[in-house]
C-alpha cells in the first residue's frame, strides 16, 4: 500500500513537473502568430485562431504604444489617482460606482467560453510583451488580467461613463451638496468652446460610383494618436482592418472584405437621472418606489492615491438603487444615473461586428443592442448602405421630460425595456444613393428619404443640425461618379459654412460704422470666399473672431450652437461685433507683429514626444496645416488646444484615422493616420505620415496577403526581435 501511495505521489509530481509554465504557454502560442509590419509600420497580425490573433494584436499594440494601452486601463479600472494623485480620485470612484473589481471578475466568469478565450489572449499578449521587454517600466500595471476588458468594452472615447460629471460626484460624496449653478454654467461653456467631439460617416451606393460598388468614408474625430491602425486575421474567419482603441481587442471603426462600419457619436437619449426619495430607518437607508420602501445598496470602497513619494488611502461609501449608482444631488435629492451597463454583451457585440459578411448578419448583430453611445454608418459588398441611429434606446413614458432628472419614486418613470432595432431610426438603401451623419440630425441623413421626426418619440434624437451636416449635404446632393480619390477630395472640401453665416454681418457692421484702423482687415474678409487654406489671412481673422464670439458673445436661451453663430452674424448688435473684431486684430498684432498672418503660419502640426498630453513649442519645428475646426463646418476637422503657453495653435484632435473603402469582388481602401503608427519618437513611424496628413496624401491599405508581403518591412513572431 505504501509503495502504491509513493508511486501515486511520484506520478502526480511527475505530471506537475511536466506542466508547461506560463511563459512556456506564451511562447508556444506565439509560434502560431505572425506579425508583418508594412512600410508605414502598420501591423498585420495573422493567427491560427481568433485567440491567437488577439494575442498578437495586443502584443503589437504594446510595441507601438504601451504607454497608451496602460493608461486606458489605469483610467478604466479606476486606478488613475495612483498615478496622477488625489485630484483623480473621483474619476476612480466613478469607475467603481458602476463596476467594482469583484463585479468585473464575475462578468468575466459568466462570459461565454469563446469570449473568455479572447479575454485570456488579451491579457497573455500584453503580459508576454512585458516579459520580453524588461526595459519597459509600467507606470502602475505590471500585470494585466482577463477581466480588465469588461471595463472597456465599447470603443468610444470614454464611452457613456465619461458623461457622468466627476465634479458632481465629488460635491455629493464630500458634502452632499449640489454643484453651484455658476460652476455648472462655466463647465457647460467650456465644453461648448472645445472642438466638437464627433465624426463623419458617409456611405455611397454603387449607383453613384464609377465602379458600381458601394463606398464608405470612415472619419472619426478623436484625440490625435488615440487609436492605432491595425489589420488582424485568423483562420477562423477574422479579417478586419481599421482603427483600434489602444488596449482593445476588436477593430472599432473599419472594414473586412465584405462589410464596413463607421461610428459617430449619437444624440439618442441613452442616459437618464432619477431623483430618489431617501428614508433612514433604524440606521439603514431606504428609497421610496411606489408603495414600497426598498433598501439602498450601500457598500464602501477604499481608493489609493499617490501623494509625493507615498501612497495614501481614502474610503468612500457607495450607494446604488435599481436605477443605478447615486452620483450627485439634483433639486436637493440624491440622484441615480442610469445607463447601459452590460459589459459582457457589449464586448460580444464589439467583436462579433468585425466578422460579419453581409447585411443580414450585421443587422442580426445589432439586435444585441449594447452599442450605446454610437450611430453606425454601414456599407457592404452586396451593395447595401445603411444607417443605424443609436443601438441602445430604453422605452420611456413620454409624459415625462427625461431631459431633466425624473422622480425615481414613481414606477412609471422606469425604463420599460429596450426598443427593437426596427423601432429605432434606421435608413437602408435610400433612393438618393447616399447617407451622411456628422453628429447632426438623422432627419436629414438621406434628403427626402430621411426618417421623419414625427414617426419617433422625442428621446430618439435631438433634431439639431450642425455646420458639418449642412456642408456634407451640400457636397453630396446631385453628385455622382465617385472614386476613392474623389471621396477623399470631398472629405477635405475647404468650404466653411459657419463663416458664411458669421462674417457678412461683421462686414455690414463695419460698413454701417466705419472704423479706420479696421479697414484693411475688414477688406480681407470682404473678398474672402469662406474657404480655408494655408495661405489665407482671412481664415486666420475669421477663426479668431469666431472663437472670440464663443468666449464672449451673448447666447440667447433656446438656441443651440449653430443658431448662436447665425445670431452673432445677424441680430447681435453692430458695436459688439466690431469690438470683438478689434480685440482679435490687436491680439494678432501683439502676438505676431501683424494681423496679416496666413492661416498655415498660425495653425500648425507638431509632435515632439510620445506623451499622452502633448507639449508644444513655437521655437521647435512644426508643419503648416490648412484644415480648420469642425466648429466652422470643416469635414476634415482640425481642433486645437489653447492653453499651451504658445502664440501659435497646434492640433490635438479631429481627423486622426481616416479611411475610404470600396467594396466589390475585392475590397480596396486608402487610409491616413495623423502623425504615425508608433508612439516612440525613435521609431521611423513616429511621424512619417505627418506631411502626408497635411498634404491629404493617403496611402493604399494592404489588405490581401500578397500585397502585405510586397510591402513587408519586418516579419516575426511575438517575442522575437524585429
Amino acid at each position: 500500500m505504501r509503495a502504491l501511495l509513493a508511486f501515486s505521489a511520484l506520478l502526480i509530481l511527475s505530471c506537475t513537473q511536466n506542466q508547461p509554465t506560463e511563459v512556456e504557454k506564451w511562447e508556444t502560442q506565439a509560434e502560431n502568430i505572425t506579425i508583418i509590419r508594412d512600410d508605414f509600420g502598420v501591423p498585420h497580425i495573422y493567427g491560427k485562431t481568433d485567440a491567437d490573433a488577439v494575442f498578437g494584436l495586443l502584443y503589437a499594440q504594446c510595441e507601438d504604444d504601451f504607454n497608451r494601452v496602460e493608461q486606458n486601463y489605469i483610467w478604466a479600472t479606476g486606478r488613475l489617482a495612483e498615478v496622477e494623485g488625489e485630484q483623480a480620485l473621483y474619476s476612480d470612484l466613478r469607475a467603481k460606482l458602476f463596476m467594482t473589481e469583484e463585479e468585473a471578475k464575475a462578468n468575466y466568469e459568466k462570459s461565454p467560453e469563446w469570449l473568455k478565450e479572447l479575454c485570456n489572449a488579451f491579457a497573455d499578449g500584453i503580459n508576454y510583451y512585458l516579459h520580453t521587454h524588461p526595459e519597459v517600466q509600467p507606470k502602475l500595471l505590471t500585470r494585466f488580467e482577463p477581466w480588465m476588458p469588461m471595463y472597456f468594452s465599447e470603443g468610444s472615447i470614454g464611452g457613456d461613463i465619461e458623461r457622468i460629471s466627476t465634479r458632481k460626484i465629488q460635491e455629493f460624496y464630500e458634502s452632499g451638496m449640489e454643484l453651484p449653478e455658476m460652476e455648472l454654467l462655466q463647465q457647460k461653456k467650456a465644453v461648448e468652446m472645445a472642438e466638437p467631439q464627433g465624426s463623419n460617416g458617409i456611405a455611397i451606393s454603387g449607383d453613384l460610383t464609377q465602379s458600381g460598388n458601394a463606398m464608405l468614408l470612415i472619419n472619426p474625430h478623436t484625440s490625435f494618436y488615440f487609436r492605432g491602425e491595425v489589420h488582424v486575421v485568423s483562420e477562423e474567419g477574422l479579417n478586419a482592418y481599421g482603427a483600434v482603441t489602444w488596449g482593445q481587442f476588436f477593430v472599432y471603426q473599419g472594414f473586412n472584405e465584405k462589410t464596413g462600419w463607421m461610428h459617430t457619436s449619437t444624440y439618442t437619449d441613452v442616459m437618464d437621472e432619477f431623483k430618489e426619495t431617501i428614508i433612514k430607518n433604524d440606521g439603514k437607508l431606504f428609497y421610496q418606489y411606489g408603495e414600497e420602501l426598498r433598501p439602498v445598496d450601500s457598500t464602501s470602497v477604499t481608493l489609493k492615491y499617490i501623494d509625493g513619494a507615498e501612497f495614501k488611502e481614502k474610503s468612500f461609501p457607495m450607494y446604488r438603487t435599481h436605477h443605478g449608482p447615486i452620483t450627485h444631488v439634483a433639486d436637493g435629492q440624491w440622484t441615480a444615473s442610469a445607463m447601459m451597463w452590460e459589459p459582457v454583451k457589449a464586448l460580444e457585440q464589439s467583436y462579433i461586428r468585425t466578422k460579419q459578411d453581409g447585411y443580414d448578419g450585421f443587422r442580426k448583430m445589432m439586435d444585441i443592442r449594447t452599442n450605446s453611445s454610437n450611430n453606425t454608418v454601414y456599407a457592404d459588398a452586396e451593395g447595401n448602405i445603411a444607417y443605424f441611429h443609436g443601438n441602445f434606446v430604453p422605452k420611456r413614458d413620454t409624459s415625462f421630460d427625461y431631459d431633466q432628472p425624473v422622480d425615481g419614486s414613481n414606477p412609471k418613470t422606469d425604463w420599460q425595456g429596450l426598443h427593437t432595432v426596427d423601432e429605432n431610426i434606421l435608413v437602408l438603401n435610400p433612393g438618393n444613393g447616399w447617407i451622411q451623419n456628422c453628429n447632426s440630425t438623422p432627419y436629414t441623413s438621406a434628403l427626402e428619404f430621411s426618417p421623419r421626426k414625427e414617426d419617433y418619440p422625442n428621446y430618439m434624437s435631438r433634431d439639431q443640425e450642425n455646420f458639418r451636416g449642412i456642408h456634407a449635404i451640400e457636397l453630396l446632393t446631385g453628385r455622382s461618379g465617385y472614386s476613392l480619390d474623389s471621396l477623399i477630395t470631398l472629405a477635405h472640401d475647404p468650404y466653411l459654412p459657419a463663416f458664411k453665416a458669421l462674417i457678412p454681418g461683421l462686414v455690414e457692421a463695419y460698413d454701417a460704422h466705419p472704423t479706420p484702423e479696421l479697414k484693411d482687415a475688414i477688406e480681407e474678409l470682404r473678398q474672402w470666399d469662406f474657404t480655408t487654406s494655408k495661405e489665407s489671412v482671412a481664415m486666420t481673422l475669421a477663426h479668431f473672431y469666431g472663437m472670440q464670439c464663443y468666449a464672449k458673445a451673448e447666447r440667447p436661451d433656446g438656441m443651440y450652437s449653430m443658431q448662436w453663430v447665425e445670431y452673432w452674424g445677424s441680430d447681435w448688435p453692430d458695436e459688439n461685433k466690431l469690438q470683438l473684431f478689434k480685440e482679435i486684430v490687436e491680439k494678432l498684432e501683439a502676438d505676431f507683429g501683424t494681423w496679416k498672418m496666413p492661416w498655415g503660419e498660425v495653425n500648425r502640426y507638431q509632435r515632439l514626444n510620445g506623451d499622452i498630453r502633448q507639449a508644444f513649442d513655437d521655437a521647435k519645428p512644426s508643419i503648416p496645416i490648412g484644415f480648420a475646426s469642425g466648429t466652422w463646418g470643416a469635414l476634415a476637422a482640425y481642433g486645437a488646444r489653447y492653453n499651451n503657453n504658445t502664440k501659435k495653435i497646434y492640433g490635438t484632435r479631429g481627423n486622426s484615422f481616416v479611411a475610404v473603402v470600396e467594396f466589390g469582388d475585392k475590397v480596396k481602401a486608402k487610409t491616413m493616420l495623423a502623425g504615425g503608427q508608433s508612439g516612440d519618437p525613435n521609431s521611423p513611424h513616429f511621424n512619417d505620415q505627418a506631411q502626408r496628413y497635411a498634404d491629404k496624401e493617403f496611402k493604399d491599405a494592404a489588405f490581401y496577403k500578397e500585397d502585405v508581403l510586397k510591402r513587408a518591412e519586418a516579419t516575426y513572431h511575438p517575442g522575437e526581435k524585429r
